[in-house]
C-alpha cells in the first residue's frame, strides 16, 4: 500500500481559465456523458469515494515476525494470551504485544480464565472480543467511537461498541444515533428491519471501541475494573500517537471524554457530546452534527476520499449529495437554437452572455437537467428525552427503557 498523501486542490486560473472561454461553443454546451453505473466493493457495499482510501504502511507491522514472537513466551503466557495470538489482527498485535504480557493483562486473563471454568456465561463470543480489530485494522483507523460496556443479554455483543447482530432490533442508543445522523444526512435510511448491525462502518475506518471488552451475561459492569480499561485505554493511546497524519475521535458521555484528555488536538479532532442514551440523548446529542463535523475535518485533511460514508444499506451513500452535479444534458436542436442565437448577436454586434444561455439550457424543459432530489418522506425515530447525563449508562436500563416505551405503544 502506498503511503497516504494529502489530495492536492489546485484552482484553475489565469491563463486556463481564459483558454476556456475562447473554446469551442459546440464543447460549452456539450452534453456530459452517461453516468456510470455505481460499483460495489468486495463486502457487497456500495463503492463511495472513499471505498479507494489507501491506508498508510506501518514500518513496524512490516518488520513483525509474529511466530519468532511466540516463541519467545512462556509456557503460561502462550496458553493465557491463545484468543490474543489467535483472533488479535496483527496490525494492532505488534503495537500491543508489549502490553499484552504485563502483569495487569496477564490477570485480567486469569480472572476470566476462571470465569469461564466455571461456568459463566460471557459476552461477547470468544471469536467476537477482538473483532474490531479485525474489521478496521490499525492504519485504516479515521474515526474512532467510543463506548463503555458490553450489550449484556444475547444475541447482542460481537465486540463492535453500540452495534448488534441481527436479528436483535437497534437498542435505544442506537436509535438516538441514527437521528443524529439523520439530521447531519437527510438521505440516510436506518437498516430495514430495525437492524442494528455497524460493521459496514467499521470496514470503512470507524473504530468502534467498548472501554470493557467482555461482561458476564445479564450483569452490566460485570467485569470493569479487572483490567479491561488500561487495555483499552493503551489502544485509543496508540492510534493518538501513531496515526500522526490526523484522526477524528468521537467521545459520547463524561466517561468517553475523559478517556480523550490526552489526545492531541493540533494533530487529530476530538468531539464531545453527551452519551445517545435516551437518559441524556435530548441535552445536545440530536444536535451535535458529529458525523457531518467529522467528514468535512477528514475532506480538508485527506480531500473527498478520505471522508466516511455512514451509509448502511446496500446501494446507498449518504455522500452523494456532497458530490458535484453531472452537468444537464441537453438535446442537440436546443443547442443549435442556442448557437444560432450567439451567431445572430455577434453579426448584429450584441454582446452575447454565454453563461446566461448555458442557465437557460439547463432551466429547459427540453434539456433533460436533473430533477431535485427526490425526498424521502421517510418518518425518523422521534428523539426521546430524558434528565440524567449519562454518566454511566447501563445497557439493562436501555432495554427496560425499549419494554416501556413497546408498552406504550411508542
Amino acid at each position: 500500500m502506498s503511503t497516504l498523501k494529502r489530495k492536492a486542490g489546485a484552482q484553475t486560473g489565469g491563463a486556463d481559465a481564459k483558454k476556456v472561454k475562447q473554446g469551442s461553443i459546440m464543447s460549452f454546451f456539450g452534453s456530459s456523458p452517461a453516468a456510470k453505473p455505481s460499483a460495489t466493493n468486495s463486502s457487497g457495499l456500495p463503492t463511495t469515494p472513499n471505498s479507494s482510501f489507501t491506508a498508510p504502511t506501518d514500518p513496524a507491522a512490516a518488520r513483525f515476525d509474529k511466530d519468532k514472537w511466540v516463541a519467545t513466551l512462556t509456557p503460561e503466557q502462550k496458553r493465557l494470551l491463545q484468543l490474543e495470538i489467535d483472533t488479535l489482527d496483527e496490525s494492532w498485535l505488534v503495537h500491543l504485544k508489549d502490553e499484552i504480557v504485563t502483569k495487569e493483562f496477564l490477570d485480567l486473563k486469569r480472572f476470566l480464565e476462571r470465569e469461564y471454568a466455571a461456568g459463566k456465561k460471557i459476552f461477547p463470543p470468544k471469536e467476537d472480543i477482538y473483532s474490531w480489530s479485525r474489521h478496521t485494522p490499525f492504519t485504516t483507523t479515521r474515526i474512532v467511537i467510543l463506548g463503555q460496556d458490553p450489550y449484556h443479554n444475547h444475541n447482542q455483543a460481537h465486540g463492535l461498541a453500540f452495534s448488534v447482530l441481527p436479528p436483535t432490533p437497534a437498542p435505544p442508543s442506537l436509535k438516538n444515533i441514527y437521528t443524529c445522523l439523520g439530521k447531519d444526512y437527510p438521505s440516510f435510511n436506518p437498516p430495514p428491519n430495525k437492524a442494528g448491525l455497524l460493521t459496514p462502518w467499521a470496514k470503512r475506518g470507524v473504530l468502534m471501541l467498548n472501554t470493557c471488552l467482555t461482561v458476564r451475561a445479564h450483569e452490566a459492569n460485570s467485569h470493569s475494573n479487572r483490567g479491561w480499561e488500561k487495555f483499552t485505554q493503551k489502544c485509543i493511546d496508540l492510534v493518538a500517537a501513531k496515526r500522526t497524519t490526523g484522526v477524528v475521535f468521537l467521545a459520547w458521555g463524561t466517561p468517553a471524554g475523559k478517556r480523550v484528555l490526552k489526545v492531541d488536538q493540533k494533530r487529530h479532532l476530538v468531539l464531545k457530546s453527551v452519551h445517545p442514551s435516551p437518559l441524556s440523548a435530548s441535552r445536545g446529542f440530536f444536535q451535535c452534527g458529529h458525523f457531518r463535523k467529522a467528514n468535512e475535518w477528514l475532506g480538508e485533511r485527506y480531500g473527498l476520499k478520505g471522508r466516511v460514508d455512514w451509509a448502511l444499506n446496500e446501494g446507498e451513500s449518504v455522500l452523494e449529495s456532497d458530490e458535484p452535479s453531472p452537468r444537464p444534458r441537453v438535446e442537440k436542436g436546443e443547442v443549435a437554437k442556442r448557437v444560432e442565437e450567439v451567431v445572430r448577436g455577434a453579426v448584429m454586434g450584441r454582446r452575447v452572455d454565454l453563461n446566461e444561455i448555458a442557465r437557460g439550457l439547463s432551466r429547459s424543459p427540453k434539456g433533460g437537467s436533473c430533477s431535485p432530489k427526490e425526498e424521502k418522506g421517510k418518518k425518523k425515530e422521534e428523539e426521546v428525552e430524558g434528565d440524567d447525563d449519562g454518566e454511566n449508562v447501563d445497557p439493562g436500563e436501555e432495554e427496560e427503557w425499549d419494554a416501556l416505551m413497546r408498552e406504550k405503544g411508542l
